[in-house]
C-alpha cells in the first residue's frame, strides 16, 4: 500500500506544502492546492481479474487491473488532499473489452433489461466527477450507449461528438465543477471532453448519418473561451486521443492522436488528461504556441493499472484564482488492495460472467496455440479463417471464390487439448468485430498485402533471425499484421516493403489481375482502420452484422470437436530469396 509520504513524492515542495494544508482552509499567502485525478482506457475492468485466464490478472511487469485497485488509490489521495480539494475524471473506453462488459453489452444488454451496468454500478460507487467519450463506447450501437449514460450519475462527456444532422453537441460538451475555500471565493474547475474522430471510421454501421466528430483543436478552441467565460480558475482537457500528432487511417478526418496538439494550440487550458494509446505518461509538458505557457500532459496506461494524479497549486492575483504551479505523477494500483466495497458491489455480475465464460463449446483434439501467430501460418488463426469463409460462403453462394483475412490479436491465446470453452474463443478473438465481406481483384490483393507485408523488418539473406526484431516494423501492431486463406503466397523479407509477395497463386495458378473474390474481414478493417488499401471502397458483398468471436461459439457449438484436419492449410510463409525463414 502507499503511505501518505510515498503518494506525495515526485511533487514539487509548494505542491507538498499545497497538499499538507488544512482541507479547505487558504494559507497566508493565498496559495490552494487542487488535486485532479484520472484514468483512462478501463475497458471494462472492475476487478483485478482475467476472464480469459480464469484466474486473479498478471503480466510481466507484474501489473494489476480494474476499479477495485483503483478505488483504494481513490480513497487515499482524497484522505490525504481533503475530499472537497480533489477531483476524479476518466478519459474514455470504459464500457469494452472484457467478457463482462461484453455480456452485459451483448448477451443481456442493460439498454433491455435495466440492470446497471457494472461500468457505471462501479464508477457512480467511486464517485467520479465527469467521463468522456472514448471510441469503443461506441462499438455496441447509440442506445446501449445512452442507457449507459443514463447510469451514470457522473457527466459523461463529448464536445466533438456533433448530431450529423444540426452539428450541435449529442453529449454533454464541458462541466465546471466547484470547490469552496474557506473565507475565499470558491474555485471553479471547468473540464472539457473530447473523444476520438477514429469513432466515423471504426464505427460507421453505429453511427453514419447520426454522428459527425470534429477536429479535437476546432473544438477546443471553441469551448475554452466558453468555459474561461462562465469563470473557471482551472481548464483541463479530458481527451480519447493519443500525443503523438499521428492517425492510423488515412482520409480526411480529424488527426486522431492530437492531445499534445491541443495542449501546443489552444490557449486557456492547464492539463490534458488523456487516452487512447495505452501508454504511461506521468508527467509532460508542451509549449503552447500562443500563449508561452506551459501546459501539463499525463495519461494513466489502460485498464485500472495506473492512475494519474495531477496537482494545481492556486494563488489569488487580483481577486481572481491563478494557477501557479502544477505537477503529475502515476500511481500503480498494484501497490493497493481492491476496495472490498467495490469487489462485493461486482461479486453478483461477476459471478454471472465467469460462469458464462466458463461454458464448454467443443473438444479440441490437440493443443493450439496462437504463439507463433505473427510469424507462422497456425492452425488456431486459420480457424477463423475457416469459420468466417463458411460464413460468408453460406450466406452469398459460391459464383465468387471466398478468401478471408485475420490477424493475429493475442500471442497468449490457447485452445487446450479437450475441453474448450467460451473465454478460450473469447482470448482468441478479443476484439468485438462483425463479419463483412468485400469484392477485390487480384491485383488488388496483391497490393493488400504488399502493405500487410510492411509488419516484419527488413532482414538480409545470410543475417540471423531475432524474433524479438523479425516483427512490428514501424510500430505496426500485431492486429494490423493481416493473413490471406484461400491463396497461397510467400512474403519475402529479404526485400523491401512493396515487393515482397511472391508466388501469389490461386489453385495452383498465377491470379489475373481482374480476376475477382468475395473476401471475408472484418468491420474495423472494411470502414478502413489500419489504412490497408482498396478494402474500405470496395463494393460490399455481406454486412449482416454477425458478430465473429460468436460466429466461432457457434461454429464450435455445431460441429463439437476442434480437429486442425479440419482446417488448418499452411499457404503462406517467410522467406529470403526462396528459401523458407522457418
Amino acid at each position: 500500500m502507499h503511505s501518505k509520504k510515498l503518494i506525495v513524492a515526485g511533487v514539487t515542495t509548494l505542491a507538498a506544502l499545497g497538499a499538507a494544508l488544512p482541507a479547505a482552509a487558504a494559507s497566508p499567502s493565498k496559495t490552494v492546492t487542487v488535486t485532479v485525478m484520472g484514468t483512462s482506457d478501463l475497458h471494462g475492468n472492475t476487478l483485478n481479474w482475467d476472464y480469459f485466464k480464469n484466474a486473479e490478472f498478471d503480466d510481466k511487469a507484474h501489473n494489476d487491473v480494474g476499479l477495485a485497485k483503483v478505488s483504494t488509490l481513490v480513497n487515499q489521495i482524497r484522505a490525504d488532499r481533503g475530499a472537497d480539494h480533489t477531483l476524479l475524471f476518466d478519459s474514455g473506453d470504459t464500457i469494452q473489452g472484457t467478457p463482462l462488459a461484453y455480456y452485459y453489452a451483448k448477451v443481456k444488454p442493460v439498454n433491455e433489461t435495466r440492470e446497471t451496468h457494472p461500468m457505471a454500478k462501479a464508477m457512480n460507487a467511486i464517485g467520479y466527477d465527469a467521463v468522456t467519450l472514448g471510441n469503443h463506447e461506441f462499438n455496441y450501437g447509440l442506445p446501449l450507449l445512452a442507457t449507459w449514460v443514463k447510469q451514470m450519475k457522473a457527466p459523461v462527456l463529448g464536445a466533438n461528438a456533433v448530431s450529423a444532422r444540426t452539428g450541435l453537441p449529442a453529449y454533454k460538451p464541458f462541466v465546471i465543477k466547484t470547490m469552496h475555500v474557506r473565507g475565499e471565493k470558491p474555485i471553479r474547475v471547468g473540464v472539457l471532453g473530447l473523444t476520438n474522430p477514429g469513432v466515423a471510421i471504426w464505427d460507421k454501421a453505429n453511427v453514419e448519418g447520426k454522428l459527425r466528430f470534429t477536429d479535437l483543436v476546432d473544438s477546443a478552441k471553441k469551448w475554452v473561451p466558453v468555459i474561461r467565460g462562465l469563470g473557471a480558475d482551472v481548464v483541463v482537457v479530458t481527451a480519447h486521443a493519443g500525443d503523438s500528432g499521428l492517425s492510423s487511417y488515412g482520409g480526411d478526418l480529424p488527426i486522431e492522436n492530437a492531445s499534445a496538439l491541443v495542449a501546443e494550440q489552444v490557449p486557456g487550458v492547464d492539463a490534458v488528461l488523456f487516452g487512447h494509446a495505452h501508454n504511461e505518461v506521468a508527467q509532460k509538458f508542451v509549449t503552447n504556441k500562443v500563449t508561452g505557457q506551459q501546459v501539463l500532459l499525463t495519461e494513466p496506461s489502460k485498464w485500472g493499472q495506473r492512475l494519474s494524479v495531477i496537482d494545481f497549486q492556486l494563488a489569488k492575483e487580483r481577486g481572481k484564482w491563478v494557477v501557479t504551479g502544477k505537477s503529475s505523477q502515476t500511481l500503480n494500483t498494484n501497490t493497493a488492495a481492491e476496495d472490498q466495497k467495490i469487489v462485493a458491489l461486482m461479486k453478483p455480475q461477476h459471478d454471472t460472467t465467469v460462469a458464462y465464460v466458463n461454458q464448454v463449446v467443443a473438444q479440441s483434439k490437440q493443443e493450439l496455440s496462437a504463439a507463433e501467430s505473427p510469424y507462422k501460418d497456425t492452425p488456431i488463426l486459420d480457424y477463423i479463417q475457416k469459420v468466417q469463409t463458411a460464413a460468408v460462403t453460406k450466406a452469398i453462394g459460391s459464383d465468387l471464390p471466398v478468401l478471408s483475412i485475420a490477424a493475429p490479436f493475442s500471442r497468449t491465446a490457447v485452445f487446450p487439448a479437450g475441453p474448450v470453452s467460451i473465454r478460450d474463443m473469447a482470448g482468441l478473438y478479443i476484439y468485438d468485430n462483425t463479419l463483412t465481406a468485400v469484392k477485390l481483384t487480384g491485383a488488388q490483393l496483391k497490393d493488400y498485402l504488399e502493405y500487410s507485408a510492411r509488419y516484419f523488418n527488413q532482414l538480409a539473406v545470410d543475417a540471423p533471425v531475432d524474433l524479438a526484431t523479425l516483427t512490428n516494423a514501424g510500430n505496426t501492431p500485431d492486429y494490423n499484421y493481416d493473413q490471406l486463406s484461400g491463396v497461397s503466397y510467400d512474403i519475402d523479407i529479404s526485400k523491401p516493403v512493396g515487393q515482397r509477395i511472391v508466388n501469389l497463386t490461386f489453385d495452383g495458378q498465377p491470379i489475373p489481375a481482374d480476376k475477382a473474390f468475395a473476401v471475408a474481414v472484418n468491420n474495423y478493417r472494411q470502414s478502413g482502420g489500419g489504412g490497408f488499401p482498396h478494402v474500405s471502397t470496395a463494393p460490399v458483398l455481406y454486412n449482416a452484422q454477425v458478430e465473429i468471436r460468436q460466429a466461432l461459439i457457434d461454429y464450435a457449438t455445431e460441429k463439437g470437436v476442434i480437429d486442425p484436419a479440419d482446417f488448418a492449410v499452411a499457404n503462406w510463409k517467410l522467406v529470403r530469396e526462396g528459401k523458407p525463414v522457418f
